[in-house]
């Protein structure tokens, strides 16, 4: 799928490890904070050669709060597997050196406001101009047209604005955030899937194309099954998908457990095991609806009987019959034995902050199943390395030319 068969300062550094179904794919990102460049990320972890190109100032996510000095968390969870390099687009001679860059790439990925990339010459029809099989991706706030297509977006002021904090608090009570960047996150999936659609096609058509992934369009997105509104139905209609009465967290004797038990089998199993079977096969309580309706007598019941016995007893209890977790801290999650069994923790080494362990490549392929994740990369890391490659590469003669 490459631009060229020749070396390119896309291959600054061989990745160790079995190619992935994007080995060979040449990805320039321009993007900073959560959505775009945790995309890009998913695209190296199946192989794309990543480079992260910043600003001197760097990607804003540097700067967030985090207990490590050398790097912020979050930028090092956000980028792994990528080449750091450093331009300011506002200057030509280095504008000039991203235009180099493009000729050579299969995908640009950046999250400028929509009236940005005109402005430094970066918008899709220009580089289209200069590399007709680019895949341009566009990460915006709110989309290419609109009111509010210039307004700047962040995941909880889209979180807010569509519904999902007020669908997230009590009944009656505030509105509340969902903490852990979902709507970036799950946009970052939509570039990862939009990008390699686009490649796809590409392998047909032979040309690029544009990509546009909105923070807007990813929180509605997330909420397909409440964006569903009947002719005739009155507003304000019950649109929470979650269960109520029994399906949710509760105290135990120690700590909190997650129960899930909507399924007739998974409810029966529920009741046995607290020690309460004839709860289970009331004619009362037999459905999901039932049981929400008469939730302030079974939580009684069932927080007295949890009382008995710790989360992660109850866990262990219930096994495979009744779906349940203990309540966590991430922290649990490094030894795991199903993230362990699974492979999901790998240890990196950076050149400041040294030997972390973090997340791997999140989807298996049997295969292709790609190469070994990298650190993320120190700001401007490799920016010498790729210009002096740039200089080299156009130093060889194309084998057409020579």
């Amino acid at each position: 799928m490459s631009a060229s068969n020749n070396p390119s300062p896309f291959d600054i550094a061989q990745r160790d490890g079995a190619r992935g179904p994007l080995s060979g794919v040449r990805v320039l990102d321009l993007s900073a904070y959560i959505a775009g460049p945790y995309g890009c990320t998913l695209l190296a972890d199946q192989g794309a050669e990543v480079i992260k190109v910043e600003p001197p100032i760097g990607d804003n996510l540097r700067k967030y709060p985090s207990t490590l000095e050398a790097e912020s968390r979050a930028f090092l969870g956000v980028n792994r597997s990528k080449r750091g390099v450093v331009l300011d687009l506002k200057e030509t001679d280095q504008r000039a050196v991203l235009m180099r860059l493009v000729r050579e790439a299969d995908v640009l990925v950046h999250n400028f406001r929509p009236s940005v990339p005109a402005r430094l010459g970066i918008d899709f029809d220009s580089l289209n101009k200069i590399n007709p099989r680019l895949v341009y991706c566009a990460v915006t706030g709110y989309g290419e047209d609109g009111p509010l297509k210039d307004k700047a977006g962040y995941d909880q002021v889209l979180q807010t604005m569509t519904g999902m904090c007020a669908m997230q608090g009590k009944p009656g009570g505030a509105p509340e955030i969902l903490y852990g960047s979902v709507v970036d996150y799950y946009a970052a999936a939509l570039v990862a899937a939009g990008v390699s659609s686009a490649l796809f096609e590409r392998e047909r058509s032979g040309e690029g194309q544009y990509v546009g992934v909105s923070l807007l369009r990813s929180a509605l997105t997330m909420q397909s099954a409440r964006m569903i509104w009947a002719e005739g139905e009155p507003e304000g209609v019950g649109r929470d998908m979650r269960s109520g009465g029994v399906t949710g967290i509760h105290p135990t004797a120690q700590g909190h457990l997650y129960i899930s038990a909507n399924t007739p089998r998974f409810w029966q199993a529920l009741c046995d095991k607290i020690g309460l079977p004839a709860m289970g096969s009331d004619p009362r309580y037999d459905t999901v609806r039932k049981r929400a309706e008469h939730s302030d007598e079974l939580l009684a019941k069932l927080h007295a009987a949890l009382a008995a016995r710790s989360a992660l007893d109850w866990e262990a209890l219930f096994g495979e019959e009744v779906p349940c977790a203990a309540a966590r801290k991430v922290e649990d999650m490094f030894e795991h034995p199903q993230v362990l069994a699974e492979e999901m923790i790998t240890t990196l080494q950076h050149p400041l902050l040294g030997s972390y362990r973090g997340i791997t490549r999140p989807i298996v392929f049997g295969r292709t199943p790609g190469p070994q994740p990298f650190a993320a990369p120190c700001k401007g890391e490799h920016t010498e390395q790729v210009i002096g490659m740039l200089d080299e590469h156009a130093a060889v003669p194309h084998p057409d030319q020579a």
